[in-house]
């Protein structure tokens, strides 16, 4: 498919027809017993998830987002009786994430509102009850940025945190896709095994294949593996409505990084595979903070959108951009990097850190499917999905899984 630029993407041209009973509702009762679909040298395999030490390289080295999703649903009931859904997206006051979670008295949130024209004005308020003690909790709208609202809390019990009232009153956000009800397993299921960082409101789900087994496989084949984190925002569930996909504005999320694993990566001579999406942008959004710092630019450690595929931000080498990070943390005597990141991955995105990624099968007309074609060149994607459909593959965040390498 000839394009000019990949802003010119027609997003109808990466559609395909996904049946309702295709998309998987529930998780397998083991994580490793999934499908796995492996795609290298052009030839498809099916296999199981926990055979996947046999396809990667000694070596290399797997990433994995740590990020950990939080109960963000919460749920108010009007003097009328009328609900509203608050769903908390990301911190507003104190903008840090820990810094959020450890507040004993009010903090503040970028939130979407449900049933919003039942809501004009005034203060919501519930009282929860932690280890026999009531406490008051209350919500109040004080600023809107087009869909999103502003909503302070404040509650009258500074013995616990924002992150004890989430855990008691929240409600895990499980994807919109799945037409049900959280249950309790969700809150388990939903989550991988190595998820260890507070902030995401949808869960990086290629790593909820991962167990201690795959692990110890993966070790004993001399694999590396590595951590760290993007909290996942709610735009991971918005689809593309515009045509073409330059009209397309995608959500922001912020990343942290260890300078270790900087070190490491700096390092390393291996393959990286980087395990989901999320660790895909996270990796190949270092390359253009370091082209940032190359500029001097470094104010606001921000990858815009459409970074990528401008000239003059693809002039020096990964190494030379890795480095470029290390020297700025060592100057500001960080030991993490944080920085948020808008990166879009398309059809002519040319991939500077990633040899490989572990992924689910995606919504149809999605960014992160523009992603997989990206990596994969032409519309390989098609005979992928197409073969995942004919062979009985489970779709979405609870479905099967696959492995490509170039």
């Amino acid at each position: 498919m000839e394009i000019s630029t990949p802003q010119e993407i027609r997003i109808e041209n990466y559609n395909y027809d996904l049946p309702d009973s295709r998309i998987a509702k529930y998780p397998l009762p083991k994580r490793d017993t999934s499908k796995l679909l492996v795609y290298r040298e052009q030839e498809i395999t099916d296999d199981t998830f926990y055979n996947i030490s046999h396809y990667i390289a000694e070596g290399s080295m797997m990433v994995f987002n740590n990020t950990k999703v939080i109960q963000a649903r919460l749920h108010f009931r009007k003097p009328t009786g009328a609900l509203i859904e608050i769903f908390c997206l990301e911190p507003h006051t104190p903008h840090d994430y820990l810094l959020n979670f450890q507040q004993t008295n009010h903090c503040s949130w970028i939130c979407l509102v449900g049933n919003l024209k039942k809501w004009k004005e005034g203060t919501l308020s519930k009282t929860i009850n932690i280890e026999g003690q009531d406490i008051l909790i209350s919500a109040e709208r004080i600023g809107a940025n087009g869909d999103t609202h502003i909503v302070e809390f404040e509650w009258n019990n500074p013995n616990y945190t924002f992150s004890d009232l989430l855990e008691v009153m929240g409600e895990l956000p499980i994807p919109p896709y799945l037409n049900r009800e959280t249950e309790e397993e969700d809150k388990q299921t939903y989550q991988t095994v190595y998820s260890k960082i507070e902030g995401s409101v949808a869960a990086p789900t290629a790593g909820l294949h991962f167990t201690p087994e795959v692990f110890d496989s993966l070790r004993n084949k001399g694999v590396k593996t590595a951590e760290v984190t993007l909290h996942v925002g709610a735009g991971t569930f918005r689809p593309v409505k515009s045509e073409l996909i330059k009209n397309h504005t995608m959500h922001s999320e912020l990343i942290s990084v260890r300078r270790e694993f900087l070190e490491e990566l700096y390092a390393h001579q291996g393959k990286i595979i980087a395990v989901g999406t999320t660790s895909v942008r996270t990796l190949e959004s270092l390359y253009y903070i370091g082209v940032l710092l190359e500029k001097g630019q470094e104010q606001e450690l921000r990858v815009e959108q459409w970074t990528p595929y401008k000239a003059e931000n693809n002039v020096i080498g990964v190494k030379v951009a890795l480095k470029n990070i290390l020297n700025y943390l060592e100057e500001k005597q960080q030991n993490t990097l944080i920085a948020d990141t808008q990166i879009i991955i398309a059809p002519g995105y040319n991939f500077k850190l990633v040899d490989g990624i572990v992924t689910n099968f995606h919504q149809p007309q999605s960014t992160l499917l523009l992603l997989i074609s990206a990596f994969l060149g032409d519309d390989r994607w098609k005979e992928i999905y197409s073969h995942a459909l004919g062979n009985n593959y489970r779709f979405l965040s609870y479905g099967d899984s696959s492995l490509l390498l170039k």
